[in-house]
């Protein structure tokens, strides 16, 4: 007779089986503080969950910047973003947490973008309280709509989940920060009425300018929260935001803002010393800690993947000699 499975191995199932809804919200209720790294490419969130870290957000400053070459002001609509959704959403099997803006219009905008990111894949999104068109979160400029107008959107969200999926989160980001007329205790005020009337699953205060203000909202804001450190050093180390009880701590741009440096040094260095600075960089790489990385190294398929399945589905005639042939040395030195 079989015998039955061990805690551990049930444990391990049920993780397996895990919606990424229900478990993104576990991981917001954990003691444990969330890291969750930003960006906006499919290999990212692959690089990430490969990394062994639990979730992925994906930011719309960064969609729209490395995707359209645009700021992060509204330009990019929900289509936009929900394709970009699905395509990281396919890439990877960890929670994946976008960025909805504004929601793309009112309630009514608001509760058909929530739908449409669920059947794309997502595990939450935040809706920012802003008027539209927008601005970046972290820029000036900003002006955010009535507290009434907004606690009515993050209803919508909330109502529009249920349909297909309760576990959904959503998020209520307040701007109001360094907005027009916006102060530190009004912001506490707006986010405490997005849980108590709106019911949000979760609340991000953008901006939060001092380790006591992330320390009061984290105390006074009831639920998961995200106090997002925006103001001057010292920010508080991740330690000090778990021992606050602080849900999450987002790096919105860490995926794409580290490469673009390394880009454009390495663009200036090869204009100015030529060869040199391709074969010093490509030394550097092979003495990471972590080893050496290409882009096609969290590939779905790789050469022996792609091999096996022309063996087994493609006539003979049609398969490709991976015998006689090779690739190119400078693709897999670089």
């Amino acid at each position: 007779m079989r015998q039955p499975a061990s805690a551990r191995e049930e444990g391990e199932v049920a993780a397996a089986t895990e919606k990424v809804t229900t478990k993104l919200q576990r991981l917001l209720r954990d003691k444990k503080l969330l890291l969750m790294p930003g960006g906006f490419s499919p290999l990212a969130a692959r690089m990430v969950q490969a990394a062994g870290l639990e979730s992925f957000f994906l930011a719309g400053s960064q969609t729209a910047a490395y995707v359209y070459g645009l700021p992060d002001v509204g330009f990019m609509g929900r289509e936009e973003m929900t394709q970009a959704t699905q395509r990281v959403t396919a890439a990877c099997d960890i929670p994946i947490f976008v960025d909805a803006d504004t929601g793309y219009g009112n309630a009514l905008n608001v509760y058909h973008a929530v739908q449409g990111y669920i059947r794309a894949g997502a595990a939450g999104l935040h809706i920012e309280d802003q008027e539209s068109p927008k601005r970046s979160g972290t820029g000036a400029g900003r002006k955010c709509i009535p507290q009434t107008e907004a606690i009515g959107k993050f209803r919508a969200a909330m109502a529009a989940k249920q349909e297909l999926d309760p576990d959904f989160v959503i998020c209520a980001r307040c701007d109001l920060l360094g907005a027009e007329n916006g102060s530190f205790e009004e912001a506490v005020e707006r986010c405490t009425a997005y849980v108590e009337e709106a019911h949000v699953d979760l609340i991000w205060l953008n901006n939060v300018q001092s380790i006591e203000e992330v320390h009061i909202a984290a105390e006074k804001i009831p639920g998961a929260v995200i106090p997002h450190f925006g103001g001057p050093p010292p920010a508080p180390t991740l330690q000090e935001l778990e021992d606050m009880g602080v849900a999450a701590c987002l790096f919105p741009g860490m995926t794409s803002s580290l490469g673009l440096q390394a880009t454009w040094d390495l663009l200036n260095d090869l204009k100015e010393r030529g060869q040199v600075a391709l074969e010093q960089r490509r030394a550097a790489t092979t003495e990471s800690k972590w080893g050496r990385v290409r882009f096609d190294t969290f590939a779905s398929f790789s050469q022996d993947d792609i091999a096996r399945l022309e063996n087994e589905f493609l006539p003979q005639e049609q398969q490709r000699d991976y015998e006689s042939t090779f690739g190119h040395y400078a693709l897999q030195s670089s």
